[in-house]
């Protein structure tokens, strides 16, 4: 039995962001590893997975990267409104921004050969505006110094690269973007590590990022943190293909890997604001120190639980019965099974 509950420590509403979560244990063969050998442990984590069709990714849109408004969330221009279905377009029938939406493979598909499962894997194919992504093609990201072609507004630009150790032709996506493609490309090159020494792009070598898409995609994902996009994006592209972004579920990650700390040993938990905390052997708490989702398992029936705050105020007092129970809190510290847990 699952109840909800939304306790209120004081007059003001708060409102708390979606946490991306993934299931317990998920990241367990992962935790205390660091650098290529910690790629490794989360390729076999999150490589197999279901592969849905080039013609599933229509329908597969609309939960993953639908708008509030039920309109396509277009990462490549502002000026669109698409309605899915109605709008979408294959390889070809745009000749001007604002024509029609299609598949767009951020992590181009040029690049892997079309190969299999990466060319319908939907944590880097977006709805994106057709003619838009044609002018991009499969020029690499970067950073665009003199621009020769922008969508409208300038939202997108695409030009010689810029002070990022490249100077071929590079698309730069809007900075509100920037980091979400960041972790795409962490995810792309970790899911298919071992078949990544067969792709072509100047933003990869042996078998890897290259150095200047390592430089720049680390920038991009410090500067643009995830957001409740990605968080929800996340949970409808698990529910279809069964694997999740550790990149999302865990911010910072890609540091351990290619970053500073690529000597240092990761402790997932910290990464995922995550903390279980175990009790006498008649409740269980799972909390995420990001959102203030705090989930309470009873083993019995009739369990009493009790959770203060620091100053000792009473939040919580209840008897619950066996199951999972969810509650929210807001920021704060607390005293839950006699530990400290700060909610951010």
């Amino acid at each position: 039995m699952k109840q909800r509950l939304l306790l209120i420590l004081s007059v003001a509403f708060a409102i708390i962001s979606v946490h991306a979560q993934a299931p317990d244990g998920y990241y367990n063969n992962a935790d205390g590893k660091c650098g290529q050998t910690l790629r490794s442990a989360l390729e076999k984590i999150i490589s197999s997975h279901t592969e849905h069709t080039y013609a599933n990714l229509w329908e597969d849109f609309k939960s993953t990267d639908a708008r509030s408004d039920n309109k396509v969330w277009d990462m490549y221009s502002n000026s669109t409104n698409y309605t899915f279905g109605t709008d979408q377009i294959g390889s070809s029938g745009y000749s001007k921004e604002g024509d029609g939406y299609n598949r767009e493979h951020s992590f181009p598909k040029s690049w892997f050969n079309d190969g299999t499962p990466m060319y319908t894997d939907l944590y880097h194919l977006y709805p994106t505006d057709g003619y838009v992504n044609g002018r991009r093609g499969n020029n690499p990201f970067g950073e665009v110094g003199t621009v020769t072609y922008s969508s409208n507004n300038k939202f997108s630009q695409l030009g010689n690269g810029y002070n990022i150790g490249y100077t071929g032709i590079v698309f730069e996506p809007a900075h509100e973007y920037k980091g979400d493609f960041a972790r795409t490309y962490f995810y792309m090159v970790t899911c298919y590590a071992s078949k990544v020494s067969t792709w072509s792009s100047d933003m990869l070598s042996n078998g890897d990022l290259s150095n200047w898409a390592v430089n720049l995609l680390l920038k991009w994902s410090e500067n643009d943190p995830v957001s409740d996009k990605e968080r929800k994006r996340i949970e409808a592209v698990y529910k279809i293909q069964g694997n999740r972004n550790p990149f999302i579920d865990c911010p910072g990650l890609e540091e351990y890997i290619w970053g500073n700390k690529k000597s240092t040993n990761v402790n997932i938990n910290t990464l995922t604001g995550i903390i279980n905390v175990p009790t006498d052997g008649s409740l269980k708490y799972h909390i995420s120190t990001a959102s203030g989702e705090l989930k309470v398992e009873a083993y019995h029936d009739h369990t009493p639980i009790t959770i203060c705050d620091i100053a000792g105020r009473t939040i919580i007092n209840a008897l619950i019965n066996s199951g999972e129970h969810d509650y929210q809190l807001q920021k704060g510290l607390y005293i839950v099974g006699g530990k400290k847990i700060m909610i951010k």
